[in-house]
């Protein structure tokens, strides 16, 4: 990529890899072997641009882009322009809509940008992308933001690992609570004995023995250092501002499998646009932000001091803290993670309903009078207590039906809690006790598309296997299934319910998704739309784009373990 060299300079003190054009419409990328250095542990990786600094590529809506990207790999490549509507055969996705980038090949990518809005773009080979290899898209509207604003920044979140992402993958293949390391001990068994009673206390322990589960499985991968546009805590990624100016925060998560809960203290966020699309202004003090998502935030801190932004683990297990300062070189304010959050039976897809608990003894077992002064327990797995007279250990729950599964209904008196099960451990609170967003809160700034009836229904159930690391839809894997069949021209209500015990942002390629919140017209339109475990969700599809398209899980090693289908749009232009 050619850059201006007056530019260099501020990019590096952004901490920023500026996309600008070699020529008219023309972009230069490069896919490179880069070292990682997160400040806490160093590692190989990949990079655009030679950099681990996202790379940012600023479009022009109605600009014709032309992208060339040379692969100095070793192996094959592809970039996929996630969220961008483009010919499928410009979506870089191998072995759907073309072959992929050889060793020491350029591709040319050739397409129109019809949209405006924050966008991001990685590779769809292997585990390339939890590597390293994604950047950032921001397009300039026509007619200019409906907001406006002083500053504008590209936050981009990610969860970089010691470990490579295909070893990742091998360790949950082998034991999928490889990277727990927050597994349930006899100290807690007391403490929730002295909350909840004894008998209350061990018979949640066996349900969860039972299917061989732990109430902390809300992250497959712990153990990684959380960043920001490249930059960990202690590198503190800044921006400038001056007090009483408009900051516009392009908010991006790339993560691998981490969801983040982020906020910026002290200051209000006015959500302005969901997925690149503008919604009405909503004022919130924190937004989890799934895998894939994009949210622009504005804030306006009006003090000549260094504000923090968060971006803390939905699993509390890890944080990042990037900084926005009226001067280079000050460090927001630290502040401490939230305790963890735990499952609970609401969140396992209703796995456990119906079933007969009353066989479920304890073989007897008396732990009130059990001295644990001194003991240490922190290796101490309950999955192996006695079973007698309710033994699960086979139960394979990857193919129940949950066609009439837990509905997506207000939690009451939690905000952001519409689209959670009721009574689930994950619905996020804000910490100041504030607003925190949720999708309800979303309403389109204007429509998209006419308000029209679905023409059909189609049932998208995700499925999986905890133990063995299996993830599917309606029960069949990738290599296993046909692909799903669309009319060009038809309308598509799919309804998506989830019976694991996950949270999966799904991710259509090519189309849009347009999210029931019961705003007719007005519901929010989006490509990445997060599904809570135990909970039915609704979206609908205009299908205006012929060709054929990928449709998966963004959480990496979900999507590696089958959670993927190939979508053929049949008719239409050729």
């Amino acid at each position: 990529m050619k850059h201006t060299n007056f530019l260099r300079p501020l990019a590096v003190v952004l901490g920023l890899a500026l996309g600008l054009p070699a020529q008219a419409g023309t972009y230069d990328i490069t896919v490179d072997k880069v070292r990682i250095d997160t400040g806490t542990f160093k590692k190989n990786g990949i990079g655009y641009n030679g950099s681990q600094t996202p790379t940012i590529l600023h479009f022009q809506e109605g600009e014709d882009v032309v992208i060339r990207v040379k692969n100095n790999l070793r192996e094959s490549t592809s970039i996929h322009w996630h969220g961008l509507i483009l010919p499928f055969q410009q979506d870089g996705v191998p072995g759907i809509s073309f072959n992929g980038i050889k060793p020491g090949e350029t591709f040319t990518y050739r397409f129109p940008i019809e949209q405006a809005g924050t966008y991001w773009f990685h590779s769809h080979s292997g585990f390339q992308e939890p590597d390293g290899a994604y950047g950032a898209i921001v397009i300039a509207p026509k007619g200019g933001e409906a907001v406006p604003t002083d500053r504008d920044y590209v936050v981009q979140f990610t969860d970089k690992h010691p470990h490579s992402g295909s070893r990742i993958f091998r360790n949950l293949k082998a034991s999928a609570d490889y990277y727990n390391r927050a597994q349930r001990t006899a100290q807690d068994l007391i403490e929730d004995a002295g909350a909840e009673g004894l008998k209350a206390a061990l018979q949640d322990r066996k349900m969860w023995g039972a299917m061989r589960m732990m109430p902390t499985d809300i992250e497959d991968v712990q153990g990684f250092t959380a960043l920001i546009n490249g930059a960990s805590t202690q590198q503190n990624w800044t921006g400038i501002f001056k007090p009483g100016e408009k900051v516009r925060l392009r908010l991006i998560n790339s993560s691998a499998t981490t969801y983040f809960d982020v906020r910026v203290p002290g200051l209000k966020m006015t959500v302005v646009q969901a997925d690149g699309n503008d919604v009405k202004p909503v004022v919130v003090d924190e937004l989890r932000i799934a895998v894939a998502e994009t949210y622009d935030v504005i804030v306006q801190p009006r003090e000549a001091k260094a504000y923090s932004i968060i971006g803390e683990s939905a699993g509390r297990t890890a944080m990042v803290r990037g900084t926005l300062a009226p001067s280079a070189g000050m460090v927001g304010p630290y502040y401490k993670m939230r305790p963890q959050p735990l499952l609970t039976m609401a969140d396992m897809g209703g796995m456990m309903s119906g079933m007969d608990h009353s066989g479920m003894g304890m073989g007897g077992m008396d732990m009130s009078g059990m001295d644990h002064s001194g003991m240490d327990m922190s290796g101490f797995d309950m999955s192996g207590m006695d079973h007698s007279g309710h033994d699960m250990s086979s139960m394979d729950m990857s193919g129940m039906d949950m066609s009439a599964g837990m509905p997506v209904v207000p939690a009451e008196g939690a905000p952001g809690a519409a689209f959670y099960a009721p009574g689930s451990g994950l619905i996020p609170t804000a910490a100041n006790g504030g607003k925190f967003l949720g999708y309800e809160d979303l309403t389109a700034r204007k429509p998209l598309y006419r308000d029209r009836p679905a023409t059909r229904e189609i049932e998208i159930r995700l499925t999986g296997n905890m133990e063995r690391y299996i993830w599917s839809i309606d029960g069949v894997k990738y290599e296993d299934a046909d692909p799903i069949r669309l009319k060009y021209g038809e309308r598509v209500r799919f309804k998506f319910v989830n019976e694991t015990m996950m949270a999966h942002p799904m991710h259509l390629h090519g189309m849009w998704s347009i999210l029931d919140t019961g705003k007719g017209a007005y519901d929010p339109v989006k490509h990445t739309v997060s599904v809570a475990p135990g909970t039915t969700l609704y979206t609908e599809t205009e299908v205006d784009a012929p060709g054929q398209w990928a449709f998966h899980c963004h959480l990496s090693y979900h999507m590696a373990g089958g959670m993927f289908r190939k979508v053929i749009v049949e008719g239409g232009p050729s």
